[in-house]
């Protein structure tokens, strides 16, 4: 259908460069556990150039008019629609969901990702509050300076997006690490922001693994502010890092969210809902049901035709 590049290349200061020390790892195919394409190894030398690049960018970015990182922005957005196709392909082939899924889901949403926060600075909104001595208090709205977003291997152009584009639309410059399990559609999200005309060092998209990019973004002085999605360990280790430094911080660590059914419950939606909730995305999504509380007197039929569907389920897929 679609022919992807043998070689993924680091994105650093507007261009597509190789890693310093010229090492890559191999990028498996799920479906067949083949490679299928080369990953940067990078280190902390890659990071060091983009903190760099991104240091340069920010006095730019960071007083551009709200209206021209609007269009930046949604001239990226506008590029992902345009090659919807080609990167639903892209992230089937890397992660191993369904065809249909990234082209339902995680492409559409990547594009409105960029359309909301784009939209979302157009409406800038602040508050003052005075007081009967004359004096006032008064919000100030600035960007902190270079951010790090490091996103999970699940929905990997979705919340890759969902990271980038609010910290760019809010004037901030970033040095992003996808997923070494699935780097494919932010290596094609390097490409669109070259086509969409980004300034140079504004996003910067560092390869690899986590022990080495991951933690050198992390522990990096001019980084201000780190957003990670991911496994609650390494949410801790990075807490641990990015703590004392006084950094800004948002974590996301999962979540283990019950399905709570009640003998009351409109039976043939609640079924369908638990048996979406459970197997999602094969249940790696964030907010998928991890349990299920039954009321004593459904218990029985409940469990019958929960197993049920779900072998019906395990048949579409099979085929």
């Amino acid at each position: 259908m679609f022919t992807l590049p043998s070689k993924i290349l680091n994105y650093i200061n507007g261009e597509l460069i190789e890693p310093v020390q010229n090492f890559y790892i191999p990028n498996i195919q799920p479906s067949k556990g083949e490679s299928y394409s080369q990953i940067p190894d990078s280190d902390k030398q890659d990071v060091q150039m983009a903190v760099e690049a991104a240091e340069r960018a920010f006095p730019m970015w960071s007083v551009l008019p709200h209206q021209k990182r609007f269009e930046y922005l949604m001239k990226i957005a506008e590029l992902i629609d345009k090659k919807h196709d080609y990167l639903a392909y892209a992230e089937s082939i890397d992660n191993g969901k369904p065809l249909k899924l990234s082209k339902r889901v995680d492409i559409p949403r990547a594009s409105a990702n960029f359309r909301f926060f784009a939209t979302a600075i157009l409406h800038y909104y602040s508050q003052a509050h005075i007081n009967e001595y004359s004096s006032f208090n008064y919000t100030f709205k600035q960007p902190v300076g270079i951010a790090g977003c490091i996103s999970p291997w699940n929905l990997p152009l979705y919340l890759f997006t969902w990271k980038i584009a609010p910290a760019l639309a809010a004037g901030c410059t970033v040095v992003a690490k996808p997923s070494e399990i699935t780097p494919m559609t932010a290596f094609l999200l390097s490409e669109i922001c070259i086509e969409a005309g980004l300034p140079a060092g504004v996003l910067n998209i560092v390869h690899g693994f986590g022990y080495k990019v991951g933690q050198a973004i992390v522990e990096h002085p001019k980084v201000k502010a780190i957003s990670f999605t991911g496994g609650t360990k390494t949410g801790k280790n990075i807490a641990a890092t990015a703590a004392p430094m006084f950094k800004k911080l948002s974590l996301e660590l999962g979540g283990k969210n019950p399905n709570i059914i009640f003998a009351d419950c409109n039976y043939e939606k609640m079924l369908k809902t638990t048996i979406q909730s459970s197997f999602a995305n094969q249940g790696q999504i964030c907010l998928c049901g991890s349990r299920i509380f039954v009321e004593r007197s459904l218990y029985e039929k409940f469990k019958n035709d929960f197993v049920e569907r779900t072998k019906s389920v395990e048949s579409r897929t099979a085929t």
